[in-house]
């Protein structure tokens, strides 16, 4: 059975922070005695935000070594793979080979049992839907034995987005994508305001689409950005860029509302008037932040907090009332992001819903929990919700008014977890698992 070792944790925006004890199976048989002799929560990569993967003063088990592709049929598409197998790598090994991973989130170092967890979302929403509708099985180790899922069955709406509340998973099988090829083909045009860039979201048949905000701009042009279509292409691949590193925690001026605003300003002008169209290597467009590894140090060491919601498409104007309140605070970084969503989703706990997805950063030592507290307010005002990946400041009465089948959803995690050892920071701050 492996060791455990006391670490320090953080989430990706380093703002929360655990002390836990931590081992690293490398093996579904190591995984299963570990959880037989102390049931508790995994952890992969560490890419949602706050504390969904954290576990204070307790135990948690690091997946990250079990990353193996099991089988791959290439006639159909199904992968069999380790839960801790990373969305970069499966496609690095597919796509030259015409199959990509269905659904994607902004990062190809997201696991696959992360990416269940959080039934994660991608550029291409509003056509495909989450990721978990494009599992077809997946294998579970909870506190009371293996437990393999299906879609329709109970336990798997309580696993896909479910935050890792049902067991730990060892095994999926994974409906890949067809592609054309391994590089994608991207028109990139500017966007004037608000209106327009709703306008154009709603217009696009695209495969990929997602929109940049300048979430400091205000007045006439609250709400310009840049927006990107994309579809899958074969031909010369270009070189990719070289990765970088950000060595050292950077000081606060360096992401000062002054240097953001200038930095936005010049983005939206890096495309021409007249827009263009750019071929890329397929990482380069959806996991464009990869290549600057540990680029969460640019916050410095008070970290940084995401705001991401989703309302229903007739409340597109409360979404740009919040806009206006963040250009307004002067609050916000280059990382802004708006799109199109879909109506799929596959879990009780899932973020994803038909309607509009507006994710910004926001830095830490800026003081924005006043300013994101008031947005989480008008995304449930507005019939929406947060998204728990991104989450390290809601209340729990204002989550649960949110997720309307919560309740359900823990009455199913306690048929499997009865006692509640896989309960994380995030779930106990939001009391998720109260069954009232």
């Amino acid at each position: 059975m492996p060791r455990f070792k006391e670490m320090e944790l953080t989430g990706w925006g380093r703002v929360l922070r655990a002390t836990s004890q931590v081992a690293r199976p490398e093996r579904r048989r190591m995984l299963e005695a570990l959880v037989a002799d102390t049931p508790l929560p995994a952890m992969g990569q560490r890419r949602s935000y706050g504390d969904a993967c954290l576990n204070d003063g307790g135990r948690i088990a690091d997946t990250s070594r079990m990353d193996r592709m099991l089988g791959f049929d290439t006639g159909s598409g199904l992968l069999r793979v380790e839960g801790g197998a990373r969305i970069g790598d499966i496609n690095a090994t597919l796509a030259p080979m015409g199959w990509l991973v269905p659904v994607m989130p902004g990062t190809g170092f997201a696991s696959i049992g992360g990416a269940i967890a959080n039934d994660v979302h991608g550029k291409n929403h509003h056509v495909a839907g989450s990721f978990g509708q494009h599992v077809t099985e997946l294998t579970l180790i909870t506190p009371i034995g293996p437990r393999t899922a299906s879609p329709g069955e109970p336990l798997y709406s309580a696993t896909v987005g479910g935050l890792g509340q049902t067991g730990i998973v060892v095994e999926a099988t994974v409906q890949m994508k067809r592609a054309k090829g391994d590089v994608i083909v991207v028109t990139e045009r500017r966007v004037a305001n608000w209106e327009e860039h709703v306008a154009l979201l709603d217009a696009s048949e695209a495969t990929y689409t997602v929109g940049w905000i300048d979430a400091t701009a205000t007045g006439a042009a609250l709400g310009r950005g840049i927006l990107e279509e994309a579809e899958t292409g074969a031909g010369l691949v270009p070189s990719a860029k070289r990765g970088r590193r950000i060595p050292l925690d950077a000081p606060a001026i360096a992401l000062s509302p002054a240097v953001i605003r200038s930095f936005n300003a010049a983005y939206w002008r890096r495309v021409p008037a007249r827009g263009r169209t750019v071929v890329k290597p397929i990482e380069d467009f959806f996991f464009p932040l990869d290549k600057v590894h540990d680029w969460n140090r640019l916050y410095g060491k008070r970290g940084f907090h995401q705001f991401q919601c989703v309302v229903p498409l007739d409340a597109a104007p409360a979404l740009r009332t919040m806009l206006g309140e963040i250009a307004r605070a002067g609050l916000a970084s280059p990382l802004a992001v708006l799109k199109r969503m879909g109506p799929g989703n596959a879990g009780l706990m899932s973020f994803p819903m038909e309607g509009y997805t507006l994710a910004v950063d926001f830095h830490g030592a800026q003081g924005p929990e006043t300013l994101m507290s008031r947005l989480n307010a008008m995304t449930r005002e507005a019939g929406g919700r947060i998204y728990l990946a991104k989450d390290s400041l809601a209340a729990a009465e204002e989550v649960h008014a949110m997720y309307p089948n919560r309740a359900d959803w823990a009455r199913e995690v306690e048929t499997v977890d009865p006692e509640g050892h896989l309960a994380t920071d995030l779930v106990r701050r939001l009391r998720l698992r109260s069954l009232t």
